[in-house]
């Protein structure tokens, strides 16, 4: 049941023994903060429609309706039950559309009470971010989504705008890559991703779109590792990416950076000293510990093997918690690759064996300059063979 905001009734009418009945006239005050809280907008969701304006002319006009969640009259929509101890209460009010309000009204039996106020939380939730937010705040929203396990995962939006805040997407589904109908496993279906991501990454990048307009992206991936490797090369150094990790132990925010402890640091360690110069491999293990036995046969003795790994902490997969902790990992890689060119002199190929969350594996891709660094041949934990598999080569561009 309703109170349209264009309806005037008399504020208060008296039963026949005197005692005041409840009008459907909202309070000023509270019909004012409702608008605010709404921003406007009908609270229905999908509909967003600003109801300041008629949608042809644009002529201001007031074509709000104000509705009740628990129903105005106990025999109205949604109106048996326990009720609220005031009808006008704020939290019992929703701002929508005539077309919205009349459709949930005569359709009781899907929209229910609890429904209704989810639509109210969510949308007022979205409101209130949007609104305080500065300029100069939006954000490319990019997904990866590739076959882990014969699975791809969806991020829910809501899990994006709590991630990225308090930046704002530009738009609702940002700019996703699929590899869902990509089996990845093996060199022809890494290469076939590679191809599909380098499309989507042009497209990205061209003059007009979303990218172009905010000069930043906000990156969600999940895929094996050899192919964030190579989406991490085929992202610009122009326009600043955000990385963003999906954390095991919460539901609510998974992919939103903690602040509950300090950053993690790494060290490096020489496992084995090579016979040629020229021949280097890179064991990182950071999310769990990569044991010399996966390495395969053609990393023999010429090779000198360095590892990567967690300063202080065994390799576990919740490290990565806070944005500090990528970005020591960011300056202590950088500096790795310019001490392995001291001692190993202009060599073409770095071969690197991850065990690494995904921003990460992104990270090694992205953080490579081009002309500078060497090539990276990635490979991937295959267990069904028994150890590391060649993947791609890791050219930046």
């Amino acid at each position: 049941m309703t109170s349209r905001t264009k309806k005037r009734t008399s504020p208060q009418k008296k039963s026949a023994a005197g005692s005041p009945v409840e009008t459907r006239k909202v309070p000023e005050a509270t019909r004012c903060i409702l608008w605010g809280q709404a921003g406007g907008r009908c609270e229905f969701p999908g509909c967003n429609k600003l109801l300041l304006e008629h949608s042809v002319t644009s002529k201001v006009v007031n074509f709000a309706d104000v509705a009740h969640v628990v129903g105005f009259r106990e025999h109205g929509p949604r109106g048996k039950g326990k009720r609220p101890a005031a009808i006008h209460a704020l939290e019992n009010l929703m701002l929508m559309s005539p077309d919205c309000h009349k459709l949930i009204d005569d359709n009781p039996d899907d929209f229910t009470r609890e429904m209704l106020a989810d639509f109210k939380r969510e949308h007022e939730k979205r409101i209130r971010h949007l609104t305080g937010l500065g300029p100069d705040m939006g954000t490319t929203i990019v997904q990866l989504k590739g076959l882990i396990a014969a699975h791809t995962t969806d991020i829910p939006v809501s899990h994006v705008y709590e991630a990225v805040s308090p930046r704002w997407p530009t738009t609702r589904q940002g700019h996703v890559i699929d590899l869902g109908a990509i089996n990845i496993d093996g060199e022809a279906g890494a290469k076939l991703a590679t191809e599909h991501i380098d499309a989507e990454v042009m497209n990205l990048y061209r003059p007009g779109m979303d990218a172009d307009k905010t000069l930043h992206i906000s990156l969600f991936a999940l895929a094996p590792m050899p192919v964030l490797m190579h989406l991490g090369s085929r992202l610009s150094n122009k326009i600043p990416v955000d990385f963003f990790q999906r954390h095991r132990d919460t539901k609510s925010t998974p992919w939103k950076w903690r602040n509950d402890g300090p950053p993690v640091g790494f060290v490096v360690k020489t496992l084995q000293e090579g016979t040629v110069r020229g021949k280097v491999a890179l064991v990182l293990s950071l999310s769990g510990s990569i044991a010399r036995e996966s390495l395969p046969p053609t990393i023999d003795a010429q090779f000198t093997i360095y590892e990567m790994t967690l300063d202080g902490i065994t390799p576990n997969v919740d490290f990565l918690r806070n944005a500090d902790t990528l970005e020591l990992f960011r300056k202590d890689y950088r500096r790795l690759l310019a001490d392995l060119e001291k001692i190993h002199g202009q060599y073409d190929e770095l071969h690197v064996f991850p065990a690494v969350p995904s921003p990460i594996a992104v990270v090694l891709g992205h953080d490579l300059l081009s002309k500078v660094h060497p090539d990276l041949l990635a490979y991937d934990n295959d267990r069904a063979a028994g150890g590391f598999k060649f993947r791609l080569r890791i050219i930046r561009k």
